[in-house]
């Protein structure tokens, strides 16, 4: 590359940076004037009137009435909609895929719960979500990505899962090669967890301004993604934070990975369903889904009942391990604790918590927040929306023509 064309590669990568910075502003703080933006951003009043023009001329933000602004003054203000711009994000999750719609801001606009996914159906599940969002994507224009979030550990050159426990048949597919160019607007991949914690950080306002954030991903599997000082960690192939296949228990039950002892073999939807189905606590458990097997339990535990009470604490100390691990890990400032598991609610949290008292440096442990996520209960899929709005306010060129 000659020197013309990297400084002009260069000033277009500032000039990308610039417009990012910009909407991240306005999607976090609403309507804003031209000059609050600029003495935030410390950029010059000239330079932010000139990337508002271009973002305004592409339609990603508009101008409103007259605000109140420094002085009191009255300003005109910008505004990023986030009911302009709608998402669809896909959630994988073994026998479970759901479709949802969402605007910029994650409040969901529709759900669609595709039938429960075997080995042998994943083809007819592929064919179903390609015509549903073909369906959605010619009935709404205002559709400008797709999110999609995928069990790990998702290998992201590669575009496939490494192993996916219990659902082998997943191994096999390969999600950039199926979906990259099968649509109208841009399709974007993320292991789920890290999804997960890209919506805790976007549409969570107790977690949007925490620069240390895990979010402990208790589904089907069990995940991990995190936010390190502003940063997502990936690891070199897309592998990192895998703390379900971490070992708790070195002699203990093998693994699809080929380890003993995972944690994702103890305290997760799939482990939880042979649980009860070995036990009897729930009864017909062998003819419902995972998540309806672990909603029965919950349930049971709810109204009283003494075994399902029993086996949600020995699930929540489980998953006061992983918590552990996390803390020694990673030092974030706060846990979230999501998915189907986590709708143990209050006395699965406890638990987590009594092992963490137990196991944890106490400087650490007074330090750190462990919660379970506000977002609603079909919320796993938002942080398939969450990528993809990601990648629309952090690289807008992407999505419109910006010259």
């Amino acid at each position: 590359m000659n020197s013309q064309n990297a400084s002009q590669s260069l000033q277009s990568t500032l000039s990308e940076a610039n417009r990012s910075h910009v909407l991240h502003y306005l999607y976090a703080h609403g309507i804003s004037s031209r000059a609050s933006i600029a003495q935030t951003l410390g950029l010059s009043a000239a330079a932010i009137t000139k990337i508002t023009a271009r973002l305004i001329d592409a339609g990603i933000i508009h101008e409103v009435g007259g605000i109140e602004g420094r002085k009191n003054r009255r300003s005109i203000g910008l505004e990023l909609n986030p009911q302009q711009f709608h998402i669809i994000g896909v959630k994988f999750a073994r026998s479970l895929v759901e479709i949802g719609m969402f605007d910029l801001k994650g409040s969901m606009l529709a759900l669609t719960d595709l039938p429960t996914v075997k080995n042998d159906t994943i083809p007819d599940t592929i064919r179903t979500i390609h015509a549903t969002i073909n369906t959605l994507l010619a009935d709404d224009p205002s559709i400008v990505a797709i999110g999609m979030a995928v069990p790990g550990p998702y290998l992201r050159h590669e575009g496939r899962t490494a192993v996916v426990s219990s659902m082998q048949g997943w191994r096999t597919f390969n999600f950039l090669d199926e979906f990259s160019n099968a649509f109208r607007v841009p399709v974007f991949v993320e292991q789920d967890a890290r999804a997960g914690v890209l919506a805790q950080h976007l549409f969570d306002p107790a977690s949007s301004s925490c620069r240390n954030l895990a979010y402990y991903l208790l589904g089907e599997g069990i995940g991990l993604g995190v936010i390190d000082d502003g940063r997502l960690i990936n690891g070199a192939q897309g592998a990192a934070t895998e703390i379900g296949h971490v070992s708790i228990d070195v002699n203990g039950l093998p693994c699809d990975c080929g380890n003993r002892g995972c944690l994702e073999r103890y305290c997760s939807a799939v482990a939880i369903h042979d649980k009860l189905i070995e036990t009897g606590i729930i009864a017909r458990a062998d003819q419902m889904t995972h998540k309806q097997a672990c909603h029965a339990l919950f349930e049971q535990a709810s109204q009283g009942d003494t075994a399902a009470q029993t086996l949600v604490r020995e699930i929540g100390r489980y998953v006061g391990y992983g918590c552990v691990t996390i803390f020694n890990a990673f030092n974030p400032e706060r846990i979230v604790l999501g998915d189907i598991v986590a709708e143990g609610g209050q006395p699965l949290l406890d638990a987590a918590r009594e092992v963490v008292d137990e196991r944890v440096i106490p400087e650490l442990n007074q330090a750190t927040d462990i919660s379970l996520t506000k977002l609603s209960a079909d919320a796993a899929v938002s942080g398939a929306a969450a990528v993809a709005v990601t990648q629309f306010l952090d690289h807008p060129s992407r999505f419109f023509a910006i010259t």
